[in-house]
């Protein structure tokens, strides 16, 4: 039997509902063994710290508590500022561990345990301004993956229509395309009058937007159009109004953005997120390599009896993953490193591999850049092709040059 050693002399745990919260609290006995005591609170405010006041006169120094859903957060707030360790628990990481009869009190007597002990690592919990900068960004992805979303929803009632737009138009949200959906809304069918109100390189193609304004466009179309644009014309202002708030909140880490948006497909908005996720200290992470397994951006492992077994991309952080796969989409149309490393994985394994690849990579990168307070410096797009084995690339361009059926003869240049 191994012997563990006790970390904290005085830990709660605490098990979360939604209604109620249930408390075990050890402390030291009077003969050497350990009390223990267990109460029910509500999760009204009130309650909550009763239950705060009762852990601070039994001295407790360490709680722990298991994160469920949201319910965590009132409780977690009100003791981590009273309480010497506060403690957010990786619900996987206890079940991995408990066995046999569950209740709420076994529930609440077993994180206490695991907590005293030492044997589960608490989450990273971001300080009250990395919190509220949090929330906005992930408002602000909410929000515009709605508009989004509203956006298809037009496209899809145009073609219910007839009305061909999107397939004249690169943008039927753009100038034009805006005010013909307008004059649709409005009563006009006219396609000739309709197509007169293009705009810019749109005007070029006067003939084929008469053709594809040509439809069958009836009254619940309008309706349905309508409310469509007020929506989206909603998002727009709320967007625009969380991204000065988010602004705002993000003036402290000025240089940090800096640093950050000179990266390939990194743009303000990415470095915000990435700031927001990861508060914006990397002394948390102790290397590149755990931040990029806490984020999820790294291949998984599953391997037994010395066989490898498909293992997708650890679930964690779907935020900021989703921040580094847009980034790492924009970092395909570039002509950089990183968007020559895109291009070479995405023919070989597909985009949605290349994609997390590359955001590895941009967070990795950050890692280092943050950490050393240096900008990015770009390796280019031929740095696979001079520093990544050239005896093998040789190789396998004259293979591909002779399976075509050409006889391949080199003569190297000179200097």
């Amino acid at each position: 039997m191994i012997d563990l050693e006790l970390q904290a002399q005085r830990c709660a745990g605490i098990d979360i509902g939604k209604e109620e919260v249930v408390v075990r609290v050890h402390t030291p006995g009077p003969n050497g063994g350990r009390s223990r005591q267990t109460r029910t609170y509500a999760t009204m405010t009130r309650d909550l710290l009763a239950l705060r006041d009762w852990l601070v006169a039994e001295g407790v120094t360490r709680v722990g508590m298991e994160a469920t859903g949201v319910y965590w957060k009132p409780v977690f707030y009100l003791l981590e500022d009273v309480i010497a360790e506060c403690w957010l628990l990786n619900p996987l990481h206890l079940k991995q561990r408990r066995r046999g009869r569950k209740t709420d009190v076994i529930d609440a007597g077993w994180i206490c345990q695991m907590t005293e002990y030492g044997l589960v690592a608490p989450s990273l919990v971001p300080p009250p301004p990395i919190r509220v900068l949090r929330q906005l960004t992930r408002r602000r992805a909410t929000l515009i993956g709605e508009r989004t979303r509203e956006k298809n929803r037009l496209a899809a009632l145009l073609e219910d229509a007839g009305i061909k737009l999107g397939v004249v138009a690169t943008d039927i949200f753009g100038v034009s395309g805006r005010h013909m959906i307008e004059a649709l809304i409005g009563g006009e069918r006219d396609p000739h009058l309709l197509a007169d109100l293009a705009v810019g390189k749109l005007v070029r193609k006067h003939p084929a937007l008469i053709e594809a304004l040509t439809g069958r466009f009836d009254e619940h179309h309008a309706l349905l159009a309508r409310q469509i644009l007020d929506h989206v014309d909603y998002l727009n202002t709320a967007i625009g109004q969380l991204d000065t708030r988010i602004e705002a909140e993000t003036m402290p880490f000025r240089h940090v953005i800096d640093l950050l948006i000179t990266l390939p497909g990194v743009a303000g908005r990415t470095a915000q997120v990435i700031i927001a996720e990861t508060g914006g200290d990397m002394t948390v992470f102790p290397t590149a390599a755990h931040l990029a397994s806490w984020a999820g951006v790294c291949p998984g492992l599953n391997a037994s009896a010395g066989k490898n077994k498909p293992a997708g991309a650890p679930k964690a952080n779907k935020w900021l993953r989703a921040a580094l796969g847009d980034a790492a989409t924009a970092c395909a149309r570039t002509s950089t490193h990183l968007g020559q490393r895109y291009r070479r994985l995405a023919a070989r394994r597909g985009r949605n591999r290349a994609k997390l690849a590359v955001g590895h990579s941009i967070l990795t990168a950050a890692w280092h850049m943050i950490t050393t307070d240096s900008p990015h410096h770009d390796l280019g797009p031929e740095h696979y092709l001079h520093h990544h084995d050239p005896t093998r690339r040789r190789r396998q361009l004259t293979t591909q040059l002779e399976e075509l059926g050409y006889t391949v003869t080199l003569t190297p240049t000179a200097a």
